[in-house]
């Protein structure tokens, strides 16, 4: 039922003159990939384009994902501790309860991602853009402790997208 009414909605639109994108038919739509739950320990995602990638529970330890687009991805509650995420676009991504300690982020955009309950200790953070990043209290108190750098896609410094003193 729900896909006839779908359906003639389309057609309706289309009788009005609408236009769509060539992706927008019924049926194109492709979930985002999910790697969920997986153990992938060293796994090179380097130079990926995964926007909406889903990353939740795994553990990512010393995994590449460097210069990757994850654009909107998804690392929930995740171990990527010594990772290198060097130079990778993660803009608007979801990285709650993630473990970053010792990863690589150099470079890195964050803009207006969530961030909240991740740890960075350890991390490098020289030219990482947070602009609009959500971040709580500490997190933020840390993150300005070790921030330098401005980043080359951006052009902007680590410390002010962090809004530190």
């Amino acid at each position: 039922m729900l896909r006839q009414i779908v359906t003639f909605l389309f057609a309706i639109a289309l009788a009005w003159g609408w236009t769509f994108p060539a992706n927008a038919q019924m049926g194109a739509y492709k979930p985002p990939v999910s790697y969920s739950n997986e153990y992938l320990v060293g796994k090179d995602f380097s130079e990926q384009v995964l926007p909406t990638a889903e990353f939740a529970n795994c553990n990512l330890a010393e995994s590449n994902f460097s210069k990757a687009d994850l654009r909107g991805a998804v690392f929930s509650v995740s171990l990527m501790e010594n990772a290198n995420l060097q130079g990778a676009d993660l803009s608007y991504a979801v990285v709650d309860g993630t473990d970053l300690r010792g990863a690589d982020l150099t470079d890195t955009v964050w803009v207006e991602s969530i961030l909240l309950g991740t740890l960075f200790k350890g991390a490098n953070i020289k030219g990482a853009d947070f602009t609009g990043a959500i971040l709580d209290r500490a997190q933020t108190k840390e993150l300005c402790e070790m921030a330098t750098g401005t980043n080359p896609k951006t052009g902007v410094s680590t410390r002010d997208s962090l809004l530190c003193p």
